[in-house]
């Protein structure tokens, strides 16, 4: 909700609309409330937006706002991503109940999350801590946490801001640490692909840099085609026309992993991304892709 809230102050803004003139649907999603297993277990990713996807093919809606990260890597025949807002910080951090990073805590300590890349990058530092599932949004996962079912998770420092909440963390880990999730930190704007003229509202407030770093990052994630089983990583940023990506792949138990990085023109964002996804493929040992 405080995404959809920034995407329609944005929109509202660009098109000189009076603040109730742009209407707000909450709507529940079956990944919101499957709590008691990983999302692999339950569908995967479209989990968090079949509900939204439907109510765009159905005219029901104009446009939806998502977590960029939480977006299939192939959408519904129909529906498209319309833009980007500004990107927010991409890092995760951690909330801990001990003092310090993942050094702080106690050897065969918990750490909850539901995440494959950030359980899978915390044990390749620290393989003698212990993953557990939590699932949830952010005050969820922190009251388990203060309620003493982990001794620390790993939450997305973007939502945390966002939330106003910023100070909840612990640490915050850097990208060598745990580099971020595909689309971390952005909100996508989808809308249906016929819908002209939608399309061109969303491109008033849609922001050209996250685009084309984003369009780098799932062109990656497309060629591997990983579930949502599959620790991946993948990060691109601009300095200036240049555009810069890493990308990782992890096996779950962090016993292994293979980094790829790219750089080229910001206007081949997406072949970046794609040649990245291939090359990484082409030096992966078998077994790395869970299906």
């Amino acid at each position: 909700m405080a995404q959809a809230k920034q995407t329609a102050e944005a929109l509202g803004a660009a098109l000189g609309l009076a603040p109730d003139r742009v209407t707000l649907r909450p709507f529940t999603t079956t990944g919101d409330i499957i709590q008691d297993r990983a999302l692999a277990d339950a569908g995967g990713k479209g989990l968090f937006t079949k509900e939204l996807d439907a109510a765009l093919l159905e005219r029901r809606i104009d446009i939806a706002v998502h977590s960029a990260k939480d977006l299939p890597t192939f959408l519904p025949d129909g529906l498209c991503i319309a833009g980007y807002l500004p990107r927010e910080d991409v890092r995760d951090v951690l909330v801990s109940r001990h003092p310090g990073s993942l050094a702080g805590i106690p050897p065969g300590g918990l750490v909850g999350t539901a995440s494959p890349r950030r359980g899978a990058l915390v044990l390749r530092r620290r393989p003698d801590l212990r993953i557990v599932l939590m699932r949830g949004n952010v005050g969820t996962r922190l009251a388990k946490l203060e309620r003493g079912e982990a001794d620390a998770t790993l939450l997305a420092l973007a939502g945390l801001k966002r939330l106003g909440l910023a100070e909840q963390a612990s640490a915050i880990l850097s990208e060598d640490e745990m580099l971020p999730a595909v689309g971390q930190g952005a909100i996508a704007i989808t809308a249906r692909t016929d819908d002209d003229a939608m399309r061109a509202a969303v491109g008033r407030i849609a922001h050209a840099a996250t685009g084309a770093a984003l369009a780098a990052e799932r062109a990656f994630l497309a060629v591997l085609d990983g579930s949502c089983r599959t620790p991946i990583a993948g990060h691109a940023r601009l300095v200036g026309e240049r555009l810069f990506f890493r990308g990782l792949v992890v096996r779950p138990d962090g016993s292994d992993a293979m980094e790829v990085e790219a750089a080229g023109d910001s206007a081949e964002a997406e072949a970046i991304g794609r040649q990245a996804g291939h090359e990484l493929k082409a030096r992966m040992p078998p077994g790395m892709l869970a299906a």
